[in-house]
């Protein structure tokens, strides 16, 4: 049966469109344009594309925007106002950042592309506006950030004090990558010196000492992927990635030291960024030194996320992340959304001496237990698992997603030696492993029981008792204890450590 042209209306009008915003990140190195859909905790970026167009190169020696660059800028903001635009978005807005803010003719470019596109939004920002939306974007993906963040582009490199999710000093500094090879005049000695000096104008970076050191910064970023394929690291998201404070010197030392070919070589370097990563290495080195921070953490929010955070209301910001990650895969794939708190109370019992953060986990996998109710049968457990491990959520750290994924695929009957389970494992230690392995045959039990149904979850409870595990079903309440009932008490109480036992109530 084909689908008529006089049809589309009606398909159009059968869902509710969110909507949508749209923010060009105009930099020294690249120019980006992210389209957001929703307003939500956790940004959705539904599309992403970046001109590596070298604005800022050459502004060291001439003090002028690269002229060819310029002309490319022009032709690449038509496309995305255009797309933008076909998209529906709103607002839309461009944030030009160090070569625009620096180059005697960046007010003169702004003017000529105002005048092309007089529609469009373009804010020149300073050093510490840059910084401080950054911070914004950051504290979106990790709100108890405690710490410095440093944001590297091509012309400067912003610092943010963070105090466990408050936003403090904030300083921008002149050391970008491509400046900072342009001012050493392409020596690594020089510009290590120049880092060093300009660092020490910063005396609270000394407060960092034991912290955090958050990385922005697709410099930066780039480094991170370097070391995940070179560790064969099992999940690939910079997002969260984590750094020891010798590990990431040891990087550093690495990518300073290599030749143009070997980076090449190098799986995981971006080939357009090449001649920029021995300057982002020695930066973060000279960071990780002045600041004496215990470790490195890689953003991928920054910028355009802060952007989009100044969007939110209120309340939706103050929503946690994990939690907030967790309800949209629920309202997504889900198919009731009044049984995920009911899960929540229903397994609490399992758990003694449970930590607040443990808690949280397993709330968010109650709510995240029924994404593959909707894919086919015979991969539920994969599917579902994929679509946890590696779903948007800023604030889900690389235990968290692990966690939920195992919990959601075991929910769905996976092999315990599935493969496709491995990077879960690899990523927990034990004990995560095995409240994993309680939570999830906890979940396929209530399932069985309930149909997913909040209704018929009310007619029964778990307790522990002693050495057993006991399920009690209210007689007349639409649940009995079917041989796939017994067979799944019995896993859990097995996984527990304990003997099952059912019993009816009238």
């Amino acid at each position: 049966m084909s689908l008529a042209i006089r049809d589309l209306p009606a398909l159009r009008g059968a869902g509710q469109r969110l909507p949508r915003s749209a923010v060009v990140d105009l930099g020294s190195n690249s120019v980006r344009l992210v389209v957001f859909e929703g307003r939500a905790r956790n940004p959705l970026t539904i599309f992403n594309e970046k001109a590596v167009l070298g604005l800022g190169r050459g502004l060291v020696a001439t003090g002028r925007l690269n002229e060819a660059a310029v002309e490319q800028a022009l032709t690449v903001m038509r496309r995305y106002h255009s797309l933008a635009r076909a998209m529906a978005a709103d607002p839309v807005e461009v944030l030009a950042t160090a070569a625009v803010r620096d180059a005697a003719n960046g007010a003169a470019f702004v003017e000529a592309l105002q005048r092309s596109l007089p529609e469009l939004r373009i804010r020149v920002l300073t050093g510490q506006e840059e910084g401080l939306l950054s911070a914004e974007g950051v504290l979106l993906g990790f709100p108890e950030a405690d710490g410095v963040l440093g944001d590297i582009g091509g012309g400067s490199l912003e610092l943010v004090e963070l105090a466990h999710g408050r936003i403090g000093r904030a300083v921008s500094l002149p050391l970008g990558a491509i400046r900072l090879a342009e001012r050493a005049g392409g020596e690594m000695a020089r510009a290590r010196a120049m880092a060093s000096e300009e660092l020490a104008r910063v005396p609270w970076l000394v407060e960092a000492a034991g912290r955090d050191l958050y990385l922005v910064g697709g410099a930066w970023r780039a480094l991170a992927r370097i070391h995940i394929a070179q560790t064969a690291y099992p999940l690939s998201i910079v997002h969260h990635y984590v750094l020891s404070r010798e590990e990431a010197r040891d990087l550093a030392g690495v990518v300073m030291a290599a030749t143009r070919r070997t980076l090449e070589r190098m799986p995981g370097a971006p080939s357009k960024r090449l001649a920029d990563l021995p300057w982002a290495a020695m930066v973060m080195r000279r960071l990780l030194r002045a600041s004496g921070a215990r470790r490195v953490v890689f953003s991928a929010n920054g910028l355009r996320e802060g952007w989009y955070a100044r969007h939110l209301p209120p309340e939706e910001r103050r929503r946690d992340p994990l939690l907030a990650a967790a309800q949209d895969l629920a309202a997504r794939f889900g198919r009731d959304p009044r049984l995920p708190p009911a899960l929540a109370q229903w397994t609490a019992g399992l758990f003694e001496r449970e930590s607040p953060a443990d808690a949280a986990l397993r709330a968010a996998a109650c709510w995240a237990s029924d994404v593959g109710s909707h894919d086919h049968p015979d991969y539920r457990a994969e599917h579902a698992y994929f679509r946890v491990l590696r779903q948007p959520g800023v604030g889900l750290d690389h235990h968290a997603r692990a966690f939920l994924a195992l919990a959601v695929a075991l929910r769905y009957e996976a092999g315990a030696d599935a493969p496709f389970l491995q990077a879960a494992r690899v990523l927990l230690d034990v004990a995560a492993v095995r409240r994993a392995e309680v939570l999830g045959a906890a979940l396929r039990l209530a399932y069985t029981l309930s149909g997913g149904t909040p209704e018929l979850l009310a007619g029964t409870s778990l307790e522990r008792s002693g050495g057993r595990l006991v399920l009690r079903l209210v007689e007349g309440s639409g649940v009995f204890a079917g041989e796939s009932v017994l067979r799944r008490v019995e896993a859990l109480a097995a996984t527990l450590g304990l003997e099952a036992a059912v019993e009816v109530a009238g």
